[in-house]
C-alpha cells in the first residue's frame, strides 16, 4: 500500500470537482497507465491550442467572441498542465531518495 504522502494526482477531478488521487505501487497497473494516457493527451491539446492561440490572435479579423472561446479553452488547458505539472512534481519529489 502506498503511504498518504505517496499519493498520486490523477489528471482528472470527480463529480465535485475535487481532486482524484491514485494509492498504488504498481506503475505499470491500469489505472497508473490510464493516467499517464490521458496526461499526455491533455499536454498534447494544450500544445494544439497553443498554436491555435497564437493564429487566433494574429488574425485581423478576430472577433470578440473568438477571443473569449480562446480564453475559455485555454483556461481548461492551462488547468490540466498544472495538474500534470503538479502530480508529475510530487512525483519526482517521493521518488529522490531522502538523506539525512
Amino acid at each position: 500500500m502506498t503511504a498518504p504522502n505517496e499519493l498520486r494526482l490523477l489528471p482528472w477531478s470527480g463529480s465535485d470537482g475535487k481532486p482524484c488521487y491514485l494509492s498504488t505501487d504498481n506503475k505499470a497497473g491500469y489505472m497508473s497507465r490510464l493516467a499517464d494516457n490521458i496526461e499526455a493527451i491533455q499536454l498534447g491539446t494544450a500544445t494544439e491550442l497553443l498554436e491555435h492561440a497564437a493564429d487566433t490572435l494574429n488574425a485581423p479579423d478576430t472577433d470578440a467572441e473568438d477571443l473569449r472561446l480562446l480564453a475559455k479553452e485555454l483556461t481548461g488547458a492551462l488547468r490540466d498542465v498544472l495538474r500534470v505539472a503538479t502530480s508529475r512534481s510530487h512525483l519526482l519529489a517521493v521518488s529522490k531518495p531522502h538523506h539525512p
